[in-house]
């Protein structure tokens, strides 16, 4: 008789899409466990690509909780932008450990399988926090309105109880659309394989496998989409066009550019976080490999954490000051 393990590679082998009728479905046995594709299967990448991840997750957790410590120690970064900075430092560190520290056991182990109960957890997290940052962004983006536009009414409008309220907004939002995607996948039993082509439960691809009612999840996968990424960009595009329209009504140069240099670390972010989201997205729907696409989420999941603290940092001299007292006391 074949193990569990054996079987798996048997279905991965296997080319032909199965799915069991209504009659059949009381003689099979759902699947308890998936397994994942990863970014490749030569043997001699993987000490390199473990090397790799290793370091960019070790680089993305130290700049993030630098950032948070920064914020959080030094008294003149207690303002709302940097409110919002230090939050969305740590969604990073939550959403990039959703996922990497798993592919890196995973490249040391050689064991790519993962439980159905795991890869659902792994799921609902990397929505949680996907969507986390994406509302954050924007709720950085209206205090840069507010800050550029309303200057005089700044400090009444962005008061902490409103700060806290968007944040515990952005959470509850992304709470909802997790378990909003949970429970459609909750009521999928069975699959059409147990390979998941990607290093990590990647939801769309978890959806594609399923044998059910595809236009079901599409409008569920469509709902959550618009949640997370329409809304969230049709209100930055809506700050920024208000900024915009504000600055050019400036008469001095100089107040110009400190109003743009005010925006320009956080409007880096936006273009690095959606671009490469969209760049991903495209790329997956011309490519015919579904690795590709796997091998282009790294950019937005792994990369764009990693270079946050970093764009933040460089371009912002409260922050540089910030981390320089803070490194002197530490020392």
């Amino acid at each position: 008789m074949m193990d569990r393990y054996s079987f798996i590679m048997h279905q991965h082998r296997d080319d032909t899409v199965w799915c069991p009728s209504k009659i059949e479905e009381q003689n099979v046995t759902r699947i308890s466990e998936f397994h994942l594709m990863g970014l490749s299967d030569d043997l001699q990448l993987q000490p390199i690509l473990f090397g790799l991840f290793l370091s960019m997750y070790l680089v993305t957790m130290l700049g993030n909780l630098l950032i948070i410590l920064t914020v959080s120690f030094d008294s003149h970064l207690h303002s709302p932008m940097y409110f919002f900075l230090s939050n969305l430092s740590l969604a990073d560190v939550s959403f990039t450990s959703t996922t990497l520290p798993k592919m890196i056991v995973d490249i040391q182990t050689h064991n790519r399988a993962i439980s159905y109960s795991g890869c659902l957890t792994q799921m609902s997290f990397f929505m949680l926090f996907g969507c986390l940052d994406s509302l954050l962004l924007t709720a950085m983006a209206y205090d840069r309105f507010v800050a550029i536009c309303h200057p005089l009414h700044y400090q009444f409008i962005m008061n902490p109880r409103l700060c806290g309220l968007l944040v515990f907004l952005s959470v509850l939002i992304s709470l909802f659309v997790s378990q909003l995607h949970n429970s459609v996948v909750l009521q999928l039993t069975y699959f059409k394989s147990v390979d998941i082509s990607h290093f990590f439960c990647d939801p769309s691809q978890l959806l594609n496998l399923a044998c059910s009612d595809n236009f079901t999840n599409n409008i569920v996968m469509y709902f959550v989409g618009a949640i997370s990424g329409f809304l969230p960009i049709s209100g930055i595009f809506f700050s920024y066009y208000k900024i915009v329209s504000s600055i050019l009504r400036m008469p001095s140069p100089g107040g110009k550019y400190k109003a743009f240099s005010t925006c320009g670390s956080h409007l880096s972010v936006v273009c690095l976080f959606y671009g490469t989201g969209l760049g991903v997205y495209l790329s997956s729907a011309v490519s015919l490999s579904p690795r590709k696409g796997a091998v282009a989420s790294i950019v937005y999941t792994v990369v764009t954490p990693m270079l946050n603290p970093f764009i933040y940092s460089l371009r912002n001299q409260d922050i540089k000051r910030a981390m320089w007292r803070l490194l002197r006391k530490t020392v």
